[in-house]
């Protein structure tokens, strides 16, 4: 009899056993989630923002291509496209303004619907839209461009974004208590998981505490020289395959479009691995952080200054082209989602703030490489990818230097007693 009831007892926990692992969330990764749903949504919003800002520069050649005379066609395209992109950065600047706004609305919602080891995921796969829809436009913009006009280029992917529009407003929420369409189980994971930060709501944004925080000045400076390059090869890549390797505009945009599918896979990978090494507990998560943000500057800043020794050879230069965004967005598993670390109570704020640094240096460098490079071409070139390296290399000294992962005291929730 005790034999019977041993027996009973290990097939009830077996059955329980299997009935936890069936059930539990954490057990089951839930890619087919309401929350990685909304991923692929932001996912095609920055795919929209960025083929809409990388629309401009290939217009920009096709309208100068156009409205130049043939009998000076082959004798000097340098001044007036050098021209032309002085007088664009004014539209550029709108552009950087208005994904900024965007951008920090998607921060907004990860600060509440994104499980901490599951942001760099979620995360990653949201920020390789923007290297999917760089390498989308540059590889069909010329041919559209050609076949169609140039207009018809801002025509189809405007349209695109109207839909995404419609999508973003029907289907994003701002957290998932309120989402009509979540699953109980995955409301609850999320709920849970986020339960140690704090959600209470804030009565002020403790500003002097965050201007004497020297973890939150790394991660803006991170943004700052991240932004600097990027922003060179968004706005830039199609006028340096074009003029310095003598690419028509067809060529051209195909080539562009090379460096950005590596980037969208890196992002992913990236944001895969930094999860892996944190769910397996092989890493900390500080040094996740410092070793993809190291990653993620080091890496293109030796490519961009080699660039311009290899400018001869036409298949080392396509190479050191195509792995400077794609080294360059292992930063998305850096300090690109660390304020969700050190102050989640305040992460959109927070990521407004690092996006208008980014900005900040994206307007700075697209006008300073549109300088250098009407002035001499060659030298232009070469002082444009050395000064992003000296850039990189002040932004990662700073990171590592200042860097941290754990919630500052002024990000804590504070408990009032009363007596």
């Amino acid at each position: 009899m005790v034999k019977t009831l041993e027996q009973d007892l290990r097939g009830h926990q077996c059955q329980w056993t299997l009935w936890t692992m069936v059930t539990s969330p954490r057990i089951r990764p839930e890619f087919c989630s309401l929350r990685y749903g909304l991923a692929l949504i932001m996912h095609f919003s920055n795919f929209t923002m960025i083929t809409q800002r990388v629309s401009l520069s290939i217009a920009i050649i096709a309208m100068v291509n156009r409205t130049q005379q043939p009998g000076l066609f082959n004798t000097s395209t340098e001044r007036p496209l050098a021209f032309t992109f002085n007088h664009s950065n004014r539209s550029i600047k709108e552009f950087n303004t208005a994904e900024g706004m965007a951008w920090t609305g998607q921060f907004t919602i990860w600060a509440k619907w994104a499980p901490p080891l599951e942001r760099s995921k979620l995360t990653s796969i949201a920020g390789s839209g923007a290297a999917f829809g760089s390498f989308i436009i540059l590889c069909v913009g010329g041919l559209i461009s050609q076949a169609l006009g140039w207009p018809f280029i801002f025509y189809i992917f405007g349209s695109i974004g109207c839909v995404c529009c419609l999508l973003w407003f029907t289907v994003i929420y701002d957290d998932p208590l309120h989402h009509p369409c979540i699953s109980i189980r995955e409301k609850e994971h999320i709920v849970s998981s986020l339960a140690q930060q704090s959600s209470s709501p804030r009565r002020s944004v403790p500003i002097k505490s965050m201007v004497r925080c020297l973890p939150l000045w790394a991660i803006f400076m991170g943004f700052f020289s991240h932004f600097w390059l990027c922003t060179i090869i968004i706005t830039y890549l199609p006028t340096y395959i074009s003029s310095v390797l003598h690419v028509n505009i067809r060529d051209s945009g195909v080539l562009s479009s090379l460096p950005f599918i590596a980037a969208a896979s890196c992002t992913i990978l990236g944001g895969q691995l930094a999860d892996f090494l944190l769910s397996r507990n092989l890493l900390r998560l500080i040094t996740v952080r410092k070793l993809f943000s190291s990653l993620g500057l080091l890496l293109p800043s030796l490519c961009a200054v080699a660039l311009p020794f290899v400018a001869s050879s036409y298949t080392t230069t396509i190479i050191l082209l195509i792995l400077i965004p794609g080294t360059s967005n292992l930063c998305d598993s850096g300090f690109i989602i660390n304020t969700l670390d050190v102050a989640p109570r305040y992460a959109s704020f927070l990521m407004g703030i690092s996006r208008g640094f980014g900005l900040i240096a994206g307007i700075i460098s697209s006008t300073a490489t549109g300088f250098l490079i009407s002035q001499d071409s060659v030298s232009g070139w070469r002082n444009v990818f050395f000064l992003a390296a000296a850039v990189n290399m002040f932004g990662l000294v700073f990171y590592l230097t200042f860097g941290q992962a754990e919630i500052q005291h002024w990000a804590k929730e504070r408990t009032l007693t009363r007596l």
